[in-house]
């Protein structure tokens, strides 16, 4: 079929047959960017094996870009068709453009979704995929996503209905009480969430704290309305991202970065049982190699300075209430900072003290205030648990009870003794 032979035809059939060239062209227009554009972008994406191009070039981004030189095809070559009416050319070139600005924009969202998975995993030096532990742009991304389809609705909409954005703004700002009032969350949730990446307060992996709302895990998630937690019981709490800014909360990263968990925890001793060392006692606990070298510097020094005494006061510098003298509490104390100080499960570099803290009606408190070498949770309170389970077993060595409220069963062992020492009273 020539040309001469087209122009003969019905005006309409030329309008339906310019159509449907317009149709077939952009169709294998279609056909050529999946089969020859996309394998070479592909390809200069793995040649490059950059991050920039896994994100410019993600497979998602140019499947969608390979829609819009189509779409130009129809948009150019629409007013080349013969004998279609004006109208006809103008609603379908509104239509072709709406959608290449449709396409376009799904275009961008796929590289901002390319650009998140880049920012939350890497690749290590295997080839393995891992997750890394930084600072989440999951907010900026969604508030991204929201401005490109907002921004890409009103472009479209103008280009449909062939009028100026501008218009299409003016209207949306005569609405902007009814926006503000949408938008509320999402407006105080990306402040919220701007302020906590630029002052580095939360990450993903970040152990947080925040009791009024059940929070009590690792930060998995990091999104411009919502943050996610997953408790140690394995649930999902989700916090409004508002609210760890007007919310106190507790960030346990510093413990984590810093290689050491702290143990703060009281032995509560039976005040009775306190008391000075004799000779005798003094002799027996030298016999503890950790101790040793304590009471033989402890000795030297406290008989000088009963030496002293003796001189100064005479006579009465003998009195044993004059006199300088260990004490078995004192001795405990001593022992257990010792022991702590050979503990290779205890952080060296960081605080380490035993103090006597104030007496109270249930008996004298003994802290132990010091760090594990390990942050992990089952190492630590099983290092936790070694030093009480050692110092609650050693304590008979020096003399000390540990204080307890006395048990239905002690009630009644009294009460048996009490009965058997009646009894014994009356047969003699």
């Amino acid at each position: 079929m020539n040309l001469s032979y087209f122009t003969k035809l019905e005006p309409w059939l030329q309008a339906f047959a310019g159509l449907a060239a317009l149709l077939a062209l952009a169709v294998v227009v279609r056909f050529l960017m999946v089969l020859v554009f996309m394998p070479v972008l592909r390809r200069i994406r793995n040649r490059a094996n950059s991050r920039l191009t896994d994100v410019v070039l993600a497979d998602a981004a140019i499947r969608r870009m390979a829609q819009v030189l189509p779409l130009m095809v129809m948009l150019i070559g629409i007013e080349e068709v013969p004998y279609l009416s004006a109208k006809v050319v103008t609603v379908m070139s509104n239509v072709a453009l709406a959608l290449m600005v449709i396409q376009i924009v799904r275009s961008l969202l796929a590289m901002l979704d390319a650009l998140l998975l880049a920012q939350h995993q890497g690749v290590a030096g295997d080839g393995q995929t891992v997750a890394m532990k930084v600072r989440s742009i999951k907010s900026y991304v969604q508030l991204g996503k929201l401005i490109l389809m907002v921004a890409a609705g009103i472009i479209a909409a103008a280009t449909l209905f062939n009028r100026s954005p501008l218009i299409v703004l003016s209207g949306l700002g005569a609405m902007s009480a009814v926006l503000m009032l949408v938008f509320k969350d999402t407006i105080l949730s990306f402040t919220a969430g701007v302020l906590l990446s630029s002052n580095d307060m939360l990450r993903l992996g970040d152990w947080i704290e925040m009791p009024q709302v059940g929070a009590d895990g690792d930060v998995v998630d990091i999104a411009l309305h919502t943050v996610k937690v997953q408790n140690w019981d394995k649930t999902i709490t989700t916090i409004p991202t508002w609210r760890l800014m007007s919310e106190s909360y507790r960030n346990w990263r510093g413990m984590s970065e810093s290689g050491g968990r702290r143990i703060k925890r009281t032995l509560r001793l039976d005040a009775s049982s306190v008391r000075f060392l004799e000779d005798a006692d003094i002799a027996y606990l030298s016999n503890i190699a950790l101790l040793r070298p304590y009471l033989q510097g402890k000795r030297a020094v406290l008989t000088e300075l009963n030496s002293q005494t003796e001189i100064a006061l005479g006579e009465k510098g003998t009195f044993p209430a004059n006199q300088r003298r260990l004490t078995n509490i004192g001795t405990f104390r001593a022992y257990i900072e010792v022991y702590l100080r050979g503990n290779p499960r205890i952080h060296q570099g960081m605080t380490l003290m035993v103090r006597t803290l104030e007496p109270t009606p249930e008996g004298v408190p003994i802290e132990v205030y010091c760090f594990t070498a390990s942050t992990a949770w089952a190492v630590y309170e099983s290092t936790q648990d070694d030093i009480f389970d050692h110092l609650l077993s050693i304590l008979p060595e020096f003399g000390l009870r540990l204080y307890q409220s006395p048990t239905g069963n002690d009630l009644r062992i009294g009460m048996v003794q009490r009965a058997e020492t009646v009894q014994a009273l009356r047969k003699a």
